[in-house]
């Protein structure tokens, strides 16, 4: 016979108790995921937070990332696009749906490539390609130079330009590869130890324009590295932008942070060598001076000591040989004179421009010019004034009382010289006055 209660105690939960009692369940249970999938129903409202589905063929889940983690994010997650997010899992409790809370997201094929972007980097930095001691300086003064790149990119068009305007000088050789694409590494690398063997180059510059890193990847072949490596030549890599970073920067010679900053590496600036020469011109004419100061007195003792001996056959000689040497003397003389006076006529004209007689004659014209156009500014005030004034009196006349007798009213004063406004204001037998336009007429009110 069975008792018609259950005696046993019941624990009753409510459903936001149950809720957090299996989100709490699902934080202790589950770390930090790596989960891989397909973004769908991406929604990003106003306050920041970035809402969206993660699926693949069998299953689907609900995500959100808080505005913290996803105003960090490098990129615009849309829907359809393959990404990797590390996530907690968890549970929505108002509506007890299941969902993960993302704390980072990446696009999923590029996370790929960085890992295997670390691990050459690792693996040929363990063998010596990157090591410093086998970096080799550029030339100073590069002849000419190979360019390897995209014969239509922005960047040989920059490189091109930068070359062009610092040394002119330069033989530059555009050497066209793709650089993007499953063809690129083996014609990179291909071109790089074609351009090593020729020995046409003193430098090599292998360069593209900024992307992404699959659009870079290139620049990451193994096979690319290596040719680098075995270049004859130095290398400078300049990839993409400041801030990224290839495999063949670390294999170069030198690496530099654009096409632009590569092109300024490579090539000295042709207005700071003509600089340095025209010192250098200016040290070497004053050293030919001190010389020939020296060879003048080294011959004036060797007269003297001539002078004293008298061998007249010797004195001939060394009397021609004198003569010539006080020509060239006196030429170089004529020339240094010459060159000092034409900058001394320079340094005239300028002093003249900056006297102060011409400078006042300068100012003196600039305040007549001032001059006349306050004259004129005061003129068209005061003409702008009086019309105003005309306009103002026009108006003020407009409205007068004395204009309204002119249209042929009379206004009445009583005998105490108060405007007469009503008929009840006077009496019979009243005194009153009526001023018209042209003066004033004296009535008495005779009825009412």
């Amino acid at each position: 016979m069975h008792a018609p209660f259950d005696e046993t105690p019941r624990h009753i939960l409510t459903p936001s108790s149950l809720n957090r009692l299996v989100r709490d369940l699902l934080g202790d249970v589950f770390p930090l995921v790596w989960i891989e999938g397909e973004l769908s129903n991406v929604a990003k409202p106003a306050s920041g937070h970035l809402y969206f589905t993660l699926k693949d063929n069998g299953a689907q889940v609900r995500c959100a990332m808080f505005k913290p983690k996803a105003g960090m994010l490098r990129f615009r997650p849309v829907d359809g696009m393959q990404v990797l997010l590390r996530a907690k899992v968890g549970l929505y409790e108002p509506r007890g749906e299941f969902q993960l809370v993302a704390e980072s997201m990446e696009p999923a094929g590029e996370g790929a490539l960085q890992r295997e972007f670390e691990q050459l980097k690792a693996r040929l930095d363990a063998e010596g390609l990157f090591a410093q001691a086998r970096k080799r300086p550029l030339p100073r003064y590069a002849r000419r130079i190979g360019v390897i790149t995209s014969a239509t990119g922005a960047a040989v068009r920059d490189v091109l330009s930068v070359l062009g305007r610092r040394w002119p000088l330069a033989d530059v050789e555009v050497l066209p590869v793709p650089v993007q694409g499953r063809e690129a590494p083996p014609a990179i690398a291909a071109m790089l130890r074609k351009a090593s063997a020729s020995g046409r180059y003193d430098v090599l510059l292998l360069t593209r324009g900024g992307g992404s890193l699959e659009d870079l990847w290139a620049f990451n072949d193994e096979t690319v590295a290596r040719a680098i490596h075995a270049s004859a030549v130095p290398v400078v890599s300049a990839v993409g932008h400041e801030i990224d970073f290839s495999i063949a920067d670390f294999v170069a010679d030198l690496r530099a942070p654009t096409p632009s900053a590569a092109a300024e590496l490579l090539v000295p600036d042709a207005v700071a060598v003509g600089r340095h020469l025209q010192q250098l011109q200016q040290r070497m004419v004053t050293l030919q001076q001190r010389r020939l100061q020296a060879q003048s007195q080294r011959v004036d003792h060797l007269l003297v000591r001539l002078q004293t001996q008298r061998p007249q056959a010797r004195l001939a000689r060394d009397r021609e040989r004198l003569l010539h040497l006080q020509h060239r003397l006196g030429a170089v003389l004529r020339e240094q004179s010459q060159l000092r006076q034409t900058r001394l006529e320079r340094l005239h004209a300028r002093l003249l421009a900056q006297h102060p007689r011409t400078q006042l004659s300068l100012l003196a014209r600039r305040l007549a010019e001032q001059d006349q156009r306050l004259r004129r500014a005061i003129t068209y005030t005061l003409e702008r004034q009086q019309t105003a004034l005309r306009h103002a009196g026009h108006a003020l006349h407009a409205i007068s009382p004395l204009a309204t007798l002119e249209r042929g009213y009379a206004i009445l004063f009583d005998e105490a010289g108060q405007v007469v406004r009503s008929v009840a204001a006077v009496s019979e037998g009243d005194t009153v006055n009526a001023r018209v336009s042209d003066g004033e007429l004296r009535l008495r009110v005779l009825d009412k």
